[in-house]
């Protein structure tokens, strides 16, 4: 009986050994779109070229893998496409988000907004309401700039830099308060920061008399698809709140990100 059961733990093993050496040959694949030969797939995994064979036949049978027939390269079938999309599919950013963001209201105190992105402008799509509220002039349903809301501008952070003068050339940008940034240059430096530090900031650009921090949401696509924001007064969102701070919003966008698919490597 012992022997036995020997044999079946080391089955079990092999078995688990083999789906993660699939696993890992998906992986090759996935970024081999032209497909990719039998040698170079066995050196990059570093797998036998017997073992590569195995276990390429049982993806193709399964229809994960498909042969080209002439250049006699491998390559990865819609099917893994059609998995990974169906939960997609039924994710709502809206669902997704809400409990991070009373979570993130609750750590700060202050109002929490999501907004997504619309043509050249963005919508409020969720506002978290805190005990501290204070009069703002977002609701739901409401558009805001781009260029003037730290949500907007953690948005075109993700944009490379030409796609962001495209966007600038569509915008209307008018000086909504002192602070608004009205000309690209600035601009630019100002998206460079983003990019370093993960979050952006609206400091009474927007609103005299209020500071919000933002930060995108991405998806499977490594894409915005959203953006959250802290907004409060600049008596309570002093440099020391936003410093404590910084750490929560960066934490809720990767939570929220990875939900929706995205993972960082």
């Amino acid at each position: 009986m012992r022997y036995s059961a020997e044999k079946e733990g080391d089955s079990l093993s092999d078995t688990v050994q083999s789906i993660d050496r699939a696993l890992s040959l998906l992986e090759i694949l996935s970024h081999h779109v032209e497909g990719i030969g039998l040698l170079e797939l066995g050196e990059r995994s570093g797998l036998s070229k017997s073992t590569v064979h195995r276990l390429l036949s049982t993806l193709i049978q399964n229809g994960y893998v498909k042969q080209h027939e002439n250049t006699g390269r491998y390559h990865l079938t819609m099917k893994m496409f059609i998995l990974g999309s169906r939960p997609i599919e039924k994710l709502d950013v809206l669902k997704v988000a809400r409990p991070y963001l009373e979570r993130l209201r609750d750590l700060s105190g202050e109002v929490i907004h999501l907004v997504i992105m619309d043509d050249n402008e963005i919508i409020y799509v969720d506002k978290v309401e805190s005990e501290n509220t204070i009069r703002m002039y977002s609701n739901i349903g409401k558009k805001g700039t781009l260029y003037s809301t730290s949500v907007g501008k953690a948005i075109l952070s993700y944009f490379t830099d030409e796609e962001i003068r495209k966007l600038w050339e569509k915008m209307d940008v008018k000086r909504l308060t002192d602070y608004t940034i009205t000309d690209l240059p600035s601009f630019m430096n100002e998206i460079e920061g983003i990019r370093d530090k993960g979050y952006a900031m609206d400091l009474e650009e927007n609103e005299l008399g209020v500071k919000c921090m933002g930060t995108a949401i991405l998806d499977y696509t490594k894409r915005p698809v959203a953006a959250l924001s802290i907004s409060g007064p600049i008596q309570r969102m002093t440099d020391e709140k936003i410093d404590m701070l910084r750490k929560h919003i960066l934490e809720t966008k990767k939570a929220i990100s990875e939900e929706l698919g995205y993972f960082s490597r």
